[in-house]
């Protein structure tokens, strides 16, 4: 008779006896193997090979990154203003008396205001919406930051980019956007260059820069 063991192969498969996790959550390093996981790219097996090299370097990798964790914990804050992240309250960009008022780009999230200070493409300033209208997901006006935006259009603002991505989500944010400052400013979309369903922080900087020279008119109802 063969043992129920060996017919399941548990045996010949030492992992399959004692489980996929190798380490319980409940432990330090299970639990810091749990955490990285959750970043964005990080699969269970990237976290735990980063996790071993934190560990296996303390100096040089571990203590300086719980101390630069530890740090922006207590000091980044949401800027006031335009919604971005930074030190101060407003933001370094929002304070920036070099920057041109009159241009106010807007983004759905911070990681897509971070893409486009890198390229170096713009130089007006920004207003996070912190996502786009969504009815199957419950995301209403209410949700987004769309009454300090239009406060912030009536000020000096010559002309609003919609910098949003290229979803129906995105299209559909943007007309209502072009709807609300329809009496107020000037608001246009960027042109060529921005892909079906992509946003500006998947965009390299000459297609981003195309796309911002290439912008357009808006109207509430449709593109013009």
């Amino acid at each position: 008779m063969t043992d129920n063991g060996a017919a399941n192969g548990s045996d010949k498969n030492p992992a399959a006896r004692r489980g996929s996790n190798f380490f319980s959550e409940d432990d330090a390093i299970g639990n810091l193997i749990r955490m990285l996981s959750r970043l964005p790219g990080l699969g269970r097996r990237s976290a735990t090979r980063l996790a071993l090299r934190l560990l296996t370097d303390r100096e040089g990798g571990l203590e300086p990154l719980v101390r630069a964790l530890s740090e922006a914990s207590e000091s980044v804050r949401l800027c006031g203003e335009c919604g971005n992240l930074d030190v101060r309250d407003p933001c370094g960009i929002c304070l920036d008396n070099e920057r041109d008022t009159g241009l106010l780009c807007v983004v759905e999230g911070v990681d897509d205001l971070w893409a486009l200070e890198r390229s170096g493409v713009f130089h007006g300033r920004y207003h996070v919406l912190g996502g786009t209208l969504s009815a199957l997901d419950g995301r209403d006006p209410g949700s987004l930051s769309v009454d300090g935006l239009r406060r912030r259009a009536r000020a000096e603002v010559r002309e609003v980019i919609l910098a949003l991505s290229a979803t129906v989500e995105g299209q559909t944010t943007a007309h209502y956007v072009a709807d609300l400052l329809r009496d107020v400013c000037e608001v246009t979309v960027l042109g060529q260059g921005l892909p079906v369903g992509g946003s500006p922080n998947y965009l390299d900087d000459g297609t981003l820069f195309a796309a911002f020279r290439s912008r357009s008119l808006l109207s509430g109802g449709a593109g013009l």
